[in-house]
Order: C-alpha cells, then structure tokens, then sequence
C-alpha cells in the first residue's frame, strides 16, 4: 500500500494505493475509495523493455537548423523533448519532478552513472543508466511532472 500527498491548485490530496491488478487501481482520495483505470499496468516501470523503432535517417551537415557539434549540454537539455531513439527505454520508477537532466542525446553513458535527478515526496532521486551506451533520445526536460513507468528516455 503506498501513499502519495498532492497539491492541485492549490488543494491538498492524500492518495492511498490500496491495490493493483492488471490496469485498475482501487485508491482512496482523501478517504473517498475510487477504481482508477490506467493506461499502461504500473508494475510495467519494473520491468525495463526493449525499444524497437525504426532508425532514423541522418541529416547531412549544414543542412539542419542547429549543426549537433555546436551544440551545448545546456541547450540540449533546454531543448523541446526528443521522441524517437532506438535502444532500452528507462523508465520512472515513481511519479515525480524531474529536476536535472544530466546527460545529452548522443553522449555515451556507463552503468550506475546518473543520467537524470527526479524530485518526489521532497527527496531528490538520481536515476542511473541500466545499460551501458549512447543516449538516443531523452522524452523529458528539467521541470516535467511524470508519471510511474513514464519513459524518460532511451539508451541504444
């Protein structure tokens, strides 16, 4: 059973997960019991999936807007959220706020290394790379609310 406390404009919830079984939730809110369909089944976050997408092709240099090698790690983790990748997904293991992106699409990352810092229940988490490789795309900025088993982003 975990419990969540919440503030939605500027009302304050307490969300109590009394159970889970396949993609419903029974909950109470405030102590009011409610079933929660979800979209995807939470225990999904628990167990990191293969990514297959189609790899995309490469834009010549000069012809793109911004050219990658000019790039800086402020820019790319300010910069609109990349949707494609191909390799592992990593996901949230809780719901949260991500607070710091710590790496750039196309830098090489280790296991254990911390590649994003997720704020929930006011303890800074440091989600770490899984796998070992390069970061293709990351699915989140600095300040984004996410959700348990949210992909963050993929690592090829």
């Amino acid at each position: 059973m975990n419990k969540y406390q919440y503030k939605v404009q500027g009302v304050d919830y307490e969300v109590e997960i009394e159970e889970v079984e396949g993609n419903i939730a029974k909950v109470n809110v405030n102590g009011i019991p409610f079933e929660v369909e979800l979209q995807q089944p939470i225990n999904a976050a628990k167990h990191p999936s293969v990514v297959k997408r189609p790899t995309p092709q490469p834009i010549p240099a000069g012809q793109g807007e911004d050219s990658p090698a000019t790039e800086t790690k402020a820019q790319a983790n300010n910069a609109a959220p990349s949707q494609g990748g191909t390799g592992n997904a990593v996901k949230a293991p809780l719901p949260g706020t991500v607070t710091d992106v710590c790496v750039a699409v196309g830098q090489k990352v280790n296991v254990g290394e911390t590649i994003l810092v997720l704020e929930a229940m006011k303890m800074q988490n440091n989600i770490e790379a899984e796998y070992a490789g390069t970061v293709t795309a990351i699915n989140v900025n600095k300040g984004d609310t996410v959700m348990e088993g949210t992909v963050l982003m993929t690592i090829g």
